[in-house]
């Protein structure tokens, strides 16, 4: 970290609009001016945390692990006083972790029984003849008279 420029955050604070846009996550200096139109989330979200100390709303988000990697190409230097952790300095927080395969879980919400919807289907059915039924019969014997 020693050949990165040390800033203060007044000084970052000064940076703060549309046309230069830098904050600090994790004790970086980052000047994300040319990734506003490219960010997923809009420019905006990245112009309301400009100027300040955004490493909560950052982690809070749980961006993938490019985004993480992204840090490090925009980064001009870092907070005077910061201290590093040996896992940050060695860029291990912004590690993929490594998955022999993809898992899925499916979660079914439907608390319904089998039976019910069974029900659902043949009841209406089950009215619906009758009635159709019961105009049948009801005809027939008029026409007998």
């Amino acid at each position: 970290m020693a050949d990165q420029r040390v800033f203060t955050l007044s000084e970052v604070a000064q940076h703060k609009s549309k046309n230069d846009c830098w904050f600090v996550i994790n004790g970086r200096v980052l000047n994300v001016t040319k990734f506003l139109e490219l960010h997923p989330g809009g420019e905006e979200v990245l112009i309301e945390s400009a100027g300040k100390d955004s490493t909560k709303e950052f982690e809070n988000i749980g961006h993938s692990y490019a985004a993480k990697k992204l840090l490090l190409k925009y980064q001009v230097g870092v907070i005077g006083g910061y201290t590093f952790e040996e896992t940050e300095t060695n860029n291990d927080s912004i590690r993929e972790p490594k998955k022999k395969e993809m898992e899925a879980f499916v979660m079914k919400n439907d608390k319904m029984p089998t039976y019910t919807a069974i029900l659902e289907f043949f009841v209406p059915l089950l009215v619906a003849g009758s009635y159709f039924a019961y105009k049948l019969v009801t005809r027939t014997e008029q026409m007998l008279y």
